[in-house]
């Protein structure tokens, strides 16, 4: 395992309860800077696409994205990579749901919160806005779920709903349907057609 995935790993085992021995060897040796702080591997996927898209290696330049497995968790992570542990600058992207967790979180562990970018919703709920539902729609037939799509629209708690509504639930519908989307949809994005939230994020960075 090399590079920022095993940085990764070393945090998540720090996490865990290990020791902070390996994280903080890494962070050193591969010039780790700071932390994107996300709730899930979807998010994950989607602001690596978008880096990609805009030309830019967030790795090759010190930056860490890591999925914490729920905003829960926001408050140990930014006391184990922030001021109290590492020493890294934080950044998140969040639900507006999920706010007052990064808040609190990151108040407790002295870190400045004008770093973290909140969807209106949640990320898919972005990307489908900035890429329209018939685009969203094509892109699920592109990748051969076509029928899949095609019943659950069909479903009775489908109807009533508007058509963003229904692809944001329709990605929920499977495990690693989010993480899947989370990459294609990004990918299909125009650069001049990102998300505020997460070209507020990387512009940051």
């Amino acid at each position: 395992m090399l590079g920022m995935a095993a940085f990764r790993a070393a945090v998540g085992a720090w996490f865990r309860g290990g020791g902070e021995g390996p994280a903080r060897e890494l962070a050193g040796r591969l010039g780790v800077r700071a932390a994107v702080l996300l709730e899930g591997p979807s998010d994950v996927a989607a602001v690596g696409a978008v880096a990609a898209l805009l030309g830019r290696d967030l790795a090759a330049e010190g930056i860490c994205v890591l999925s914490m497995g729920g905003a829960t968790n926001v408050g140990r992570f930014a006391r184990l990579l922030g001021p109290p542990g590492l020493g890294l600058r934080l950044t998140g992207l969040c639900d507006e749901r999920e706010q007052p967790h990064y808040a609190r979180g990151l108040e407790r562990a002295g870190t400045p919160q004008d770093g973290v970018f909140v969807c209106a919703a949640d990320l898919e709920d972005e990307l489908i806005r900035a890429l329209g539902p018939p685009r969203v729609a094509e892109l699920i037939r592109a990748e051969g779920e076509h029928r899949a799509l095609r019943t659950f629209l069909n479903q009775p708690a489908q109807q009533g709903r508007t058509a963003p509504q229904q692809l944001r639930r329709f990605l929920g519908t499977k495990k690693g349907r989010k993480i899947h989307y989370g990459r294609v949809l990004a990918e299909a994005l125009a650069p001049t057609r990102v998300p505020a939230p997460l070209n507020g994020l990387l512009t940051t960075l």
